[in-house]
């Protein structure tokens, strides 16, 4: 069946990528998705900021950003997924073409502009997800929206009780001037309103819920300590290293390389991990870190954890590899975990 799966993705990459997309989407909805073996390796289960995962290879926003398959996603194998990202009203994003395969560099540029179907919706999917497995909600800003604090807390308020965890995405770079909101005055005002707002929510029924921030892989020197002390400040949990970069790298060989809009996948393994390392300096054990950034074997999830990394997440290498990559990632992760002679995850964290 993973073979049918890993076909079906080769054929999709025939179409439209966006298409391809929402095809992909509908047949997971429908029940046509891949099911992981019964049973996983037990050197692959690990704790995220209080959350126990089978195993620590999620799935990264973007996919999914309705929270319509979250369920059957998990059923894939993810030991974890982040839905979204989610806008308090419905927005459609930029203009079409606003996704590009660079097949020849395994990557992507997109510039969809957070479009979603809004918050209400996405608390619906969220809602009809069965028990188990742990799902978490990124969550942004309307692009004309006139408060952007405002809308993190409105997502927060209206998702509470209905994810896991939650990610603040202040770094996409389609949004015009959301990333402004990482430069240290304005990170700490947005980051003490909200901390304000989980200290309510967290008192009520559905208790406390882990808080992430996503930041950008695009940062200036000084920046890496200042988002650190700003998110330890402010009682978050942990940092998503790193989304989506502007930068575009000489080695580029595709086609539309040029096109404006954020890049992943392998061209930002490197860059990515060089950053997670320096996150892992700065926090020295004080907050989880999550790698984000070229994923696709089970050799560079390795990397990132002993970079320092606590889970890791991918996206694009399933375009790819399709999905049977995140069997492929458990087996060879588990073999080069105890290669090493590490009995768990949490032992090689940070370990080089």
């Amino acid at each position: 069946m993973t073979l049918l799966h890993d076909l079906a993705a080769r054929a999709l990459r025939r179409l439209d990528p966006e298409t391809a997309h929402e095809v992909t989407l509908a047949a997971l909805r429908a029940g046509f998705g891949p099911r992981a073996a019964a049973g996983q390796d037990d050197v692959l289960a690990t704790d995220l900021a209080g959350l126990r995962l089978s195993n620590p290879i999620g799935l990264a926003p973007g996919f999914d950003k309705n929270a319509v398959a979250p369920s059957a996603l998990l059923r894939a194998g993810f030991g974890f997924v982040e839905c979204g990202t989610v806008t308090p009203r419905p927005q459609a994003g930029n203009p079409r073409p606003r996704l590009f395969r660079l097949a020849a560099d395994r990557a992507v540029i997109n510039r969809m502009g957070l479009n979603n179907l809004g918050l209400e919706a996405f608390a619906s999917g969220l809602a009809a997800r069965g028990a188990g497995g742990v799902v978490g909600a990124n969550i942004g800003v309307n692009k004309d929206s006139a408060d952007r604090t405002a809308d993190y807390i409105a997502n927060l308020a209206r998702l509470w009780p209905l994810a896991d965890y939650f990610t603040l995405n202040v770094s996409s770079p389609n949004t015009p001037g959301l990333r402004d909101l990482q430069a240290k005055g304005m990170l700490a005002d947005l980051l003490g309103v909200v901390a304000e707002a989980r200290r309510v929510l967290a008192a009520g029924p559905a208790g406390d819920r882990p808080l992430f921030l996503k930041v950008a892989p695009d940062l200036a020197a000084g920046d890496v300590e200042d988002i650190v002390e700003a998110a330890i400040a402010c009682g978050l949990d942990g940092l998503v290293v790193a989304n989506t970069t502007v930068a575009r790298p000489e080695s580029l060989r595709g086609g539309r390389r040029g096109e404006a809009g954020g890049l992943s996948g392998a061209p930002l393994f490197g860059p990515t991990t060089a950053l997670l390392r320096e996150f892992h300096a700065a926090a020295a054990g004080r907050l989880s870190l999550v790698g984000v950034g070229g994923i696709s074997s089970g050799r560079d999830a390795y990397a990132k954890i002993l970079a320092g990394a606590n889970a890791v997440q991918l996206y694009t290498a399933l375009i790819y590899e399709g999905p049977g990559l995140v069997a492929r990632l458990q087996r060879d992760l588990a073999a080069l975990l105890r290669s090493d002679g590490f009995a768990s995850v949490g032992e090689a964290v940070g370990a080089r």
